[in-house]
Order: structure tokens, then sequence, then C-alpha cells
């Protein structure tokens, strides 16, 4: 993809995800991510009924009367994208392949966080940190984030979510409200992912397609996966294995499902066949409830 045509895509998607984010959007993620507490605002003469325990001694010494310490909320968040760029999510058989949906949504969230005056960083990854991008404000990093997304050529194919988690929490001094963006095909990771979320806020975006769960009967197939560099051979005329296969990612879908409630993660099932609107704004309003 050369220069004009990625600045051409960069446009496209930021004029689609700053309207989602401004107009769906705004007000979800305003009430759903808090921020980290109560921070200091400024230091004012004591008034009756003040709580003693929030005098500020060395003012009131100075002056010779008593003064206290104003706090207000803390709304400022850093956000950071756990983005799975592995060769599993370029694959997609309707409306747009796995890693466009991820690339939008990262978008979205990216906006969103932008316009609550939010700090946004991203973690590419495959079975390595592939690019990390520190977290900053402004339009111009989140745009500088989607020519990433759309751009960026990983040096492996393969998935290590764990591998992600791990670098998440070493990097990351401050809590972060991350979300990780991934059709989560990927070797064992839920003890990174319960260590992961005792420090920060994770929710779990998961991406799939229809394709991968149901197959149709187009007699015998080659199947091929990107991110082993295998070749199968699947008979899909039988009803057998077209069940059995199905069985098995249900199944997948299901402990995975599990796993999430486990380790108290919030998640969304985002797929390429539907819109993922509904499903995020489900996800927001989830949290929305709990505060």
């Amino acid at each position: 993809m050369d220069t004009k045509e990625i600045l051409k895509k960069v446009k496209k998607i930021e004029i689609k995800s700053r309207g989602l984010s401004q107009h769906i959007f705004a007000g979800q993620y305003h009430s759903a991510f808090k921020g980290k507490g109560m921070a200091f605002s400024e230091v004012r003469e004591y008034q009756y009924g003040d709580d003693t325990r929030s005098i500020d001694w060395n003012v009131t010494a100075r002056y010779n009367r008593p003064f206290v310490k104003i706090f207000e909320e803390e709304r400022e968040l850093t956000v950071m994208l756990l983005v799975d760029v592995s060769g599993s999510n370029e694959f997609g058989t309707k409306y747009a392949l796995k890693e466009d949906i991820i690339t939008e949504v990262s978008a979205i969230l990216s906006f969103s966080a932008i316009s609550n005056n939010d700090k946004v960083g991203v973690i590419f990854f495959s079975d390595q940190i592939e690019k990390f991008i520190p977290p900053k404000k402004g339009s111009t990093h989140i745009l500088r984030i989607i020519r990433e997304l759309i751009d960026f050529k990983p040096k492996s194919q393969k998935t290590d979510i764990a591998e992600a988690l791990r670098f998440l929490t070493n990097s990351m001094k401050k809590k972060t409200t991350c979300f990780i963006l991934s059709d989560f095909i990927s070797p064992e990771f839920e003890n990174a992912l319960r260590i992961a979320n005792y420090k920060h806020d994770i929710v779990a975006l998961r991406v799939s397609d229809p394709r991968e769960y149901d197959i149709p009967n187009l007699g015998m197939i080659r199947t091929y996966d990107k991110e082993s560099g295998k070749t199968i051979w699947m008979d899909t005329s039988s009803k057998k294995v077209r069940e059995a296969y199905s069985k098995w990612w249900k199944d997948k879908n299901v402990e995975l499902t599990r796993l999430f409630l486990r380790c108290g993660v919030d998640n969304a099932f985002l797929q390429t066949d539907k819109d993922y609107v509904k499903e995020l704004m489900r996800v927001f309003k989830v949290r929305e409830s709990r505060f």
C-alpha cells in the first residue's frame, strides 16, 4: 500500500470513528471508565463542617489560621490498546477482515479517549512485542496510531497474549484502562491475564468471523493456517466433520468466556458480519451499571 492509499484510508477511518465516538460513545465512555480517584485542587480557609483531617498544617502555621486542602475527582485516564497483529486476523469472509474491525474499534476507542482528555498508547503484539507506542494526548498522536494500524507489518505471524500482558504489567507502572483487541487464538494466558487485571483495568474485545465456527458444505477444501504455516485438507461434505468442527469452536468460546469470568475481565464479542457498535455499547453499559 503506497502513501497516498494509506492517507486515504486513514481519512476514511478517521471520519467514521470520530463520528461514532462523538455521537454514540461520548457519554457511554465517560460514564463507563472512571478516573483514578481524587486529585488535589486548591487550599482555602477552614469553614464550619470541614473535615479536620483535610487541614493543611503547613499553610495553617504560616498564616496562623486554619486552611484545608480541597480535592476533586481526577478523571484523566491512561488508555492502552493491546492490538493483536498476528496472521490469524488476516481473515474475513463477510463484510470485513478481522484486522479491519480491530483497526476501526481501536480508532473509535482512541478518539473517545482523547475527547475525555485521556492519554492513549498502543502495544502491537504477535508472539512477541512488535511495537510499543507510549501513551500521549492529541489528534496528531491518534492519527499516527491509525496509520500504524493500517500499514503495520509484524515480524511474526504467531500469537502469544501472555507475552503482551507481561509486557503491559512490567512497562506501565501506573494503573491503566487496557483494551485487548484479538481473536484470542493463543496459547494459555490465564495467569498473565489475572496478574495484569489485578494491576490494571482490562477489557477483552474478541473478534471473530462466522466461517471460523460454521463451515458450509463445499466438498473437499484446502485450509491454510497462516500462524503455523500448515495446510490441511477437510471434507466439508461430511456432516459429521462440520458438526465436530463447529462443536470444537463453540466449546472453545465457552471456555474463553469462563476464563474472563474467573479473572474478572469484562469482554465483548465482535463479529465481522455484525454491527460491533451494539456489542461495544453493551459492555459499556455493563460497566456503567457497576458505578
